[in-house]
């Protein structure tokens, strides 16, 4: 049972760089492994904490490219061009395995930041700017996200094992 655990939260942990919700796949790992359980080896609250960790990293994730867009002289529309750009990127990067997600990812996030602030009236530059910021702040969500799914996984295993 806990090495089907381990399986499913892999797969979810691979799951977050290209846009899908590997964390959330985690916390309904976790709530079907406690149920099914012959012997509950954690409670609910490692659930809600799991869970809590979720949440965050999901505001995180849109609060960290919203915030570097701007630092770089986006707009609002950047931001949001960066946000869809970034998960069709990554939807159209899934064909390549492993990195191709995430290099989709980020250049959707460009492309789509760049879009976005030329919609705006911006020149060249400082569309490419924005951009760029967004890029930047696209991959320091991801980055944190995936960290969090970490800190989730082995908080699961751990609580399953001990």
């Amino acid at each position: 049972m806990i090495v089907l655990l381990i399986l499913v939260l892999c797969v979810a942990l691979l799951l977050i760089p290209i846009g899908l919700p590997g964390i959330w796949l985690m916390v309904a790992a976790g709530v079907a492994f406690l149920w099914l359980a012959p012997v509950a080896p954690f409670g609910w609250w490692v659930i809600a904490g799991c869970a809590a960790i979720a949440l965050v990293s999901e505001a995180l994730d849109f609060v960290v490219a919203a915030r570097y867009t701007k630092k770089y002289g986006g707009s609002s529309r950047a931001a949001w061009g960066a946000l869809i750009g970034g998960v069709v990127g990554a939807m159209v990067g899934v064909p390549m395995p492993i990195i191709g997600s995430v290099i989709g990812a980020l250049a959707g996030s460009f492309v789509g930041a760049l879009l976005g602030e030329y919609s705006t009236g911006t020149s060249r530059d400082g569309a490419a700017r924005a951009a760029t910021g967004a890029t930047i702040g696209r991959a320091i969500a991801m980055a944190l996200k995936v960290a969090a799914g970490c800190i989730v996984a082995a908080w699961l295993v751990a609580a399953a094992l001990l």
